[in-house]
């Protein structure tokens, strides 16, 4: 998909993934920390998590399209070589989410009650959160620098840097 209502897809399918990988990335933290929350997220945890996947491949492959379709500009190559970079860490919030979600099943639903899984084990959930929270900010920094420099690539010479004078909306 390249075009969506005569506009770049690109354009429309970014604000998906500037959506929906921070929100990944704040939900994986809280269920990886608070085993609570990865209860009550339930299957919601891992199914947010593949569809934030899923849109980073169909973003790029829009982007790629775009690219081949406006001037060549190092700007541009440099949010396009960003952006190629995304997809490990939203696959890496993926396979977290459903390892926590797997945990979380498997973790006793009361508090003092023992369960005999391991991975309601301390060590575990300590390297489980430690791993979420790193890849969770590296997830949502990675997508800050994307769309800083796509920003930067699409309006650097795009608009006046001094105010132009006040616009007559018809008041």
């Amino acid at each position: 998909m390249t075009l969506i209502n005569g506009l770049p897809a690109h354009v429309l399918f970014v604000h998906v993934v500037v959506v929906l990988i921070p929100l990944t990335a704040l939900a994986l933290v809280t269920a990886a920390l608070w085993p609570r929350a990865a209860r009550r997220l339930g299957v919601l945890l891992p199914v947010l998590a593949f569809v934030a996947l899923a849109s980073v491949p169909l973003t790029t492959h829009a982007g790629e399209w775009l690219e081949r379709h406006v001037a060549d500009d190092a700007l541009v190559r440099r949010h396009t070589e960003l952006g190629d970079g995304l997809l490990p860490w939203a696959l890496g919030l993926f396979v977290l989410a459903a390892v926590v979600w797997w945990a979380g099943r498997r973790a006793p639903a009361e508090p003092g009650r023992r369960s005999g899984s391991r991975w309601s084990a301390l060590p575990v959930r300590i390297v489980v959160g430690v791993l979420s929270l790193a890849v969770a900010a590296g997830a949502v920094v990675d997508v800050y620098r994307i769309g800083d420099s796509g920003a930067k690539a699409a309006w650097h010479d795009a608009y006046s840097k001094t105010a132009t004078g006040p616009k007559d909306h018809g008041d």
